[in-house]
């Protein structure tokens, strides 16, 4: 296949991910990951917030057969997403910096909110808060 026609076979199947741009596929974005699928480098069983659907559209996209959930990659759970409890936020910027898609306002030593209609829910924010303000929730 010529590069033309994998990059064109990448961006059918990042249209099938979730684009939560969790990275716990092993991918930086769902993106690499469906050009790592394209290549035939990663299985399209790696993407745990796509679960059992994501994998059954990708398997009859590529006309292959459904494949469980890879639990090295997580685990199937429903939709969540990001809350900062404001009274603890400390406004130290940690979280605003790992949002991979921009969900998290505040300024430096002020609160900070999540745009819940646009947090993926990918749990990048939490590692890096000091203060363990930040919790996930049922969407």
């Amino acid at each position: 296949m010529n590069p033309a026609d994998l990059e064109s076979l990448a961006e059918k199947i990042d249209r099938l991910l979730p684009q939560t741009q969790c990275t716990r596929c092993g991918y930086p974005a769902c993106l690499p990951y469906a050009r790592a699928i394209a290549v035939g480098i990663a299985d399209i069983n790696q993407c745990s917030p796509g679960g059992a659907t994501g994998i059954l559209a990708l398997a009859k996209f590529l006309g292959r057969e459904p494949i469980p959930l890879n639990p090295d990659f997580g685990i199937e759970a429903p939709p969540r997403v990001a809350l900062i409890r404001e009274a603890e936020c400390i406004g130290c910027t940690k979280c605003i910096q790992a949002c991979p898609i921009d969900a998290i306002v505040g300024a430096s030593k002020l609160m900070h909110v999540v745009l819940a209609d646009i947090c993926t829910g990918c749990e990048l924010c939490l590692p890096p808060c000091p203060v363990d303000c930040i919790d996930l929730v049922p969407t």
